[in-house]
Order: C-alpha cells, then sequence, then structure tokens
C-alpha cells in the first residue's frame, strides 16, 4: 500500500471526502515526525514508536575500490512495532 491508497482507504472507510483524507494523513504524519524531532520519540499503544536514533561514526570500505571511507555520526529515525502490531501479521 502507498501513500495515495492509505489516502483512498482511508476515505473509504470515514466516509469523509478524498481531500480530507488527504489531509488528514498528511497532518497526522506532519504530527508524528514533529514529535519525533522534538522529543525523540512517539509511541502509539498497540501499534509502535517512531523514535530517533543515534549512529556512531564509523570506517566503511568502498566497494569499487576498497578504499577506506570514514561516516560521520549521523541521527537515523526507527520505528520499532508495538505488540499488537506485531500479533496481526504474525503467521497463525
Amino acid at each position: 500500500m502507498n501513500k495515495g491508497e492509505l489516502i483512498d482507504a482511508v476515505a473509504r472507510n470515514t466516509g469523509e471526502s478524498k481531500a480530507l483524507a488527504e489531509k488528514m494523513v498528511n497532518e497526522t504524519l506532519d504530527v508524528i515526525v514533529g514529535g519525533v524531532v522534538t522529543t525523540g520519540k512517539v509511541a502509539i499503544t498497540g501499534f509502535g514508536t517512531f523514535e530517533a536514533r543515534d549512529r556512531a561514526a564509523r570506517t566503511a570500505r568502498n566497494p569499487q575500490t576498497g578504499a577506506p571511507i570514514h561516516v560521520a555520526a549521523t541521527r537515523v529515525p526507527a520505528f520499532k512495532a508495538g505488540k499488537s502490531f506485531k500479533d496481526a501479521v504474525k503467521p497463525g
């Protein structure tokens, strides 16, 4: 499912217009991103946790030349699925 299909599903399931569903989906995503940026974590019970994680600096290798390359420390977004989400996906 892509973002357009998600918007269509929200519109269909709520009975609202596609334009309003798109606005709701976009606003929800903006709030999640903003929360991770400002507080470092957004937890939605039963669904999962969005958070920012720090990656340490490291040395990598250029696959073409084999030369070492310094990769700077950075901060990346991460998602950890909640128990209900994991159980829904689990087969059986």
